[in-house]
């Protein structure tokens, strides 16, 4: 099954011309099957590739997905078009009002690391969303700074500085291999990293989570939070194989201190193409994460939150 987007959203396009999947609105209201509602609360600058970023990876499985975008109610993007953020997204407050539910909901990061959570502008809506989640969410997915947030609200671990800019394409581990999320992982794999800050493994352990992923160098990458049922991922599994480049690029062209990103290009040298060395175990990731959520999400979209006992029988 193919994932629905808008056939105007430049997403549409882009994973068309990859071998993607995709349906219109119009050809999927015409299929008699619940697809799997998936939100994205998208705090990034650039909404455009990542929309394609997370659209590309959740539209790989066999399950048809409706994507809903979704972005914070007060604050104003500067680096999309006004009449895109119109067309495509709806305010949080609205989502709110209407009191819809979502089998899962990915949370991106955001490029304000070096800032307290308490100082960010839509930090108090933001607690909205996460207490939301518990009630109208089957599944959060928290990514890097996202994550960070999501952590720090419902277990008070905190991000910490870091002397340097962690940076490139770094080898992780993985701790749990019958884990449903690592179902098909490698042993080690390779995963882009681009953080300023870091999650401590003993602080992450004290509060009773699984580290199902983890790195020697750069510490914890995947944690389970199975009580607030959400999965944190501190790095870019989701990144494109230029991405890391594009950073790399626009820190050396504003005379910012910035290093190559460690084992992204060939003998490390930034005149040789990238090369993407996480794109399967992206797809397995996100893949078994999708299966997760249609093999545990009620029947009924409106049962979502409830108790077991609570949830209604499906009619016959």
């Amino acid at each position: 099954m193919p994932i629905k987007l808008p056939s105007d959203l430049p997403a549409y396009d882009v994973l068309s011309n990859e071998g993607v999947m995709v349906m219109s609105e119009d050809a999927a209201s015409r299929q008699d099957i619940r697809p799997l509602r998936i939100g994205l609360l998208n705090l990034m600058p650039k909404k455009i590739q990542t929309e394609n970023q997370f659209a590309r990876l959740i539209g790989a499985t066999p399950l048809q997905i409706e994507l809903s975008l979704i972005r914070m109610s007060e604050h104003k993007t500067k680096n999309t078009a006004a009449d895109h953020m119109e067309t495509f997204y709806r305010p949080f407050s609205d989502v709110l009002a209407t009191g819809e539910k979502f089998d899962g909901l990915i949370i991106t990061g955001a490029p304000i690391e070096h800032l307290p959570f308490e100082d960010v502008t839509y930090w108090d809506e933001l607690k909205q969303v996460f207490e939301w989640t518990q009630t109208h969410v089957h599944s959060t997915f928290g990514v890097c700074w996202g994550g960070m947030a999501m952590i720090y609200y419902f277990h008070d671990v905190a991000k910490h500085i870091l002397d340097a800019k962690a940076f490139g394409c770094v080898r992780h581990r993985n701790n749990d291999p019958a884990s449903p999320y690592l179902r098909g992982f490698s042993d080690d794999m390779v995963i882009p990293v681009s953080r300023w800050t870091e999650l401590l493994r003993e602080e992450i352990t004290d509060a009773g989570l699984p580290i199902l992923i983890d790195s020697e160098e750069t510490g914890p990458c995947l944690v389970e939070d199975p009580n607030h049922r959400a999965l944190y991922i501190f790095n870019h599994l989701e990144y494109d194989s230029g991405t890391l480049k594009e950073e790399y690029d626009r820190d050396v062209s504003e005379n910012k201190p910035i290093n190559v990103p460690a084992n992204y290009y060939p003998d490390d040298d930034p005149s040789q193409e990238p090369q993407n060395r996480w794109r399967s175990h992206a797809h397995l990731l996100y893949g078994n994460w999708i299966n997760e959520i249609y093999q545990t999400t009620p029947f009924k979209r409106a049962d979502i939150g409830l108790k077991v006992k609570d949830r209604r029988a499906p009619s016959s």
